[in-house]
């Protein structure tokens, strides 16, 4: 495959990527994850210049954006998420000229550009928390962090129970006695969201990426920043359970640290800094919260969108989509946003895996199987997997598509613990699993040491299995993955209108079935027998037609004209 010229940022040229402010209503965003997605200077880890050079692999699949996963120096204590400077690009992924390069590129190709914006904690390496731990207890400089005493007699206990994402305690003591506060990994000190510095500091970031070109932001934890940390900090009393666990136990905006109230402020001083350029730029909140918690990140005076989750956790099954389907459409009419759907992300099982689960699966010990308690048929969960695909695609709102799942790819669950990276094994006491198995790098190519994706080997083992998954392999390929999704989206651009649907009053059980704008139908069967096809003209279909087009088969979605 023959790597396009890159094209220098032209100060003259048009901004392409921008022509409709309201692009991100409508929109099929593809999340790169720069770590896996091309590694152009062979060192195993991919790159800016590997993206790059890739860019029309996402242009040809017909997608409308690229969001890029954090690029940002960082000593990948959690895959990058950990961040050493905000300002700048790591140096193993390239330098700032590679991002305006690549901007420049994917705007030429009529791709939009979002970052993540990780807000919640920095890097321990960042020049801020380095100076808090020179400067000492009560100084400004731990001011801009969550540091406290112990308790105990010595000062030997943390100051609270509360528990990290990752396990174990969110507190982490530092040499001279105190605590600083940690809701993820030890190397992610939170920072105090009450701190004047801190929101400034961010104010200026916004605006150093807008004025580069950048068309949105994605946000990390948006939930988090605000928290209520005044003396006596609160308890949770369930130390056994994960902040997240825990936040049912509190009245709507207000336990200590997650979803509370004070954060909107936050987002409404944003969103007046994101609508001072022309046009506005876009933000998505990543805020697990309950849907009618979820409207009020996505109100335009603040981030304007939020991912819906509940999509995501969805069983495979008719009922439980359709009330999620119709609960979240009516979420976002409420904030004024369009809806957000989501198979898969960096976080996931991937759902050519994940939907093959059965119901109430812990997700953790079957990767800890390696995948094979229970097994699954790859080429089963392929076939669900496009059958959810499609479905989500017909869906009103955006759709953000996850790295390698136009390829088909499956979790890769047998990762040897050798060679695992995050940090949640480890923390965990190596209990769970973790988030390595979504993130392999990517097939380009049917051989080679990591089938294309750069000169040498991949960061993280691609199995033997990836060479057939290749783009290589598929391109061109008629009723393979990478085509049946380039079709799919040529398909969407002309056919998506509006941002309501209307649910059929005659399907069968076991299936899903709603029309869209113009009387373009969307049907899906989760039921294990084959069902009678609605009548209408075949636009596209997720597997074969069985009796020759007259019925739809399991896990199978059909649109017709």
């Amino acid at each position: 495959m023959t790597d396009p010229v890159p094209h220098r940022p032209d100060p003259s040229s048009p901004d392409l990527s921008s022509k409709d402010p309201n692009w991100w209503r409508q929109a099929v965003v593809y999340q790169i994850y720069p770590r896996s997605f091309a590694d152009a200077d062979g060192d195993g880890l991919g790159d800016l210049k590997g993206v790059t050079r890739r860019l029309n692999h996402l242009a040809a699949l017909g997608v409308d954006a690229l969001w890029l996963s954090p690029f940002y120096p960082s000593e990948l204590a959690d895959g990058g998420y950990d961040v050493a400077d905000y300002r700048d690009v790591d140096p193993r992924l390239g330098t700032l000229d590679d991002f305006e390069v690549m901007a420049a590129e994917a705007h030429r190709l009529g791709l939009k550009v979002i970052v993540d914006l990780v807000p919640n904690h920095t890097s321990h390496q960042h020049a801020w928390f380095q100076e808090a731990l020179a400067a000492g207890p009560g100084s400004p400089a731990r001011d801009r962090y969550v540091f406290r005493d112990g308790r105990g007699a010595h000062g030997e206990l943390p100051p609270t129970d509360w528990q990290s994402v990752f396990g174990g305690s969110a507190w982490q003591r530092v040499p001279d006695g105190q605590w600083y506060l940690h809701l993820f990994a030890p190397q992610q000190p939170d920072l105090d969201w009450a701190n004047e510095e801190v929101r400034a500091d961010f104010r200026t970031t916004l605006r150093f990426w807008s004025d580069r070109g950048v068309d949105g932001f994605r946000v990390d934890v948006a939930h988090a920043l605000a928290k209520d940390l005044s003396e006596p900090l609160r308890d949770l009393g369930a130390p056994e359970l994960s902040a997240e666990d825990a936040l049912p136990g509190f009245p709507p905006g207000t336990h200590p640290f997650y979803d509370r109230d004070e954060v909107h402020e936050i987002y409404r001083d944003w969103r007046k800094i994101l609508d001072a350029y022309r046009p506005p730029r876009m933000a998505v909140a990543e805020a697990w919260v309950p849907g009618a918690r979820r409207a009020l990140y996505a109100r335009p005076d603040e981030l304007g969108q939020a991912f819906n989750f509940e999509y995501l956790q969805a069983d495979w099954d008719a009922d439980a989509l359709r009330e999620v389907i119709t609960d979240s459409l009516a979420t976002a009419r409420t904030a004024g946003a369009s809806a957000t759907w989501v198979l898969s992300n960096h976080d996931v099982v991937r759902h050519a895996s994940r939907l093959m689960l059965p119901p109430g699966t812990d997700s953790n010990a079957w990767l800890l199987s390696g995948g094979h308690a229970p097994a699954i048929d790859e080429t089963a969960g392929l076939r669900r997997a496009r059958a959810a695909t499609l479905l989500m695609l017909a869906l009103p709102g955006s759709s953000y598509v996850y790295q390698g799942e136009e390829l088909g790819l499956p979790e890769v669950a047998d990762l040897p613990v050798e060679v695992l990276q995050d940090p949640i094994w480890e923390q965990t006491g190596r209990v769970r699993k973790g988030r390595d198995g979504c993130r392999v790098p990517l097939p380009w190519t049917t051989t080679g040491p990591s089938y294309g994706f750069g000169a040498a080997g991949a960061w993280l083992p691609q199995p033997e299995s990836f060479a057939r998954y290749a783009v290589e392999a598929q391109d061109g390929a008629e009723g393979s993955t990478l085509e049946f999704y380039r079709t799919a989206l040529r398909l969407r651009r002309k056919l998506q209108e509006g941002e309501s649907l209307t649910w059929a009053d005659d399907s069968p059980p076991g299936v899903v079935d709603f029309a869209r704008h113009d009387g373009w139908r969307c049907v899906t069967n989760m039921s294990g027998a084959a069902v009678p096809l609605p009548p209408g003209d075949v636009l596209l279909s997720s597997a074969p037609l069985a009796d020759g087009g007259a019925l739809l088969g399991p896990d199978t979605t059909v649109w017709l004209a």
